[in-house]
């Protein structure tokens, strides 16, 4: 299981509006170049955003699942990468003072990663997470303040 953190300096309320925001899905995820909504409303349970990812010449299209949500602390989706398998893809966010502590918590599901997962896979998700994780806080940080949101 790789499990990563990332201390952002923005409350809570901000790092929501970024996750809860289907069409800032890219900015913030390592790998698509190409994300579209899919099913219902992002990010009620069961909505869906597609996404394409480039790998060398060929390009591979999947599909992410919210399957739990709870604004504005946990937000739980499944990656679908075909026949990759799944990844389940846990982002928790904690208050922390006037900023956000955010626990990332990934790891395949079904198919062939859930079937090869071991620590050296752990490893590559880390390094993905800390990517992650760096993008999301950029984003956050960068966007407008909220009303009554301290500086």
């Amino acid at each position: 299981m790789a499990v990563r953190h990332q201390l952002i300096k923005r409350h809570p309320d901000a790092v929501w509006a970024i996750l809860a925001d289907g069409s800032r899905y890219k900015d913030w995820v390592v790998g698509p170049y190409r994300t579209e909504p899919g099913e219902g409303d992002w990010p009620q349970v069961g909505s869906t955003i597609t996404y394409s990812v480039r790998v060398g010449p060929w390009t591979l299209d999947g599909e992410t699942v919210v399957r739990r949500c709870e604004p504005p602390r946990e937000l739980e989706l499944e990656a679908d990468s075909g026949a990759l398998g799944t990844a389940r893809i846990a982002v928790e966010i904690r208050p922390w003072g006037e900023d956000s502590l955010v626990i990332m918590d990934e790891h395949p599901l079904r198919g062939p990663g859930g079937l090869l997962h071991n620590a050296a896979l752990d490893a590559l998700l880390q390094i993905r997470h800390r990517s992650m994780l760096g993008r999301l806080a950029k984003v956050v940080e960068s966007s407008p303040r909220q009303a009554g949101e301290t500086v």
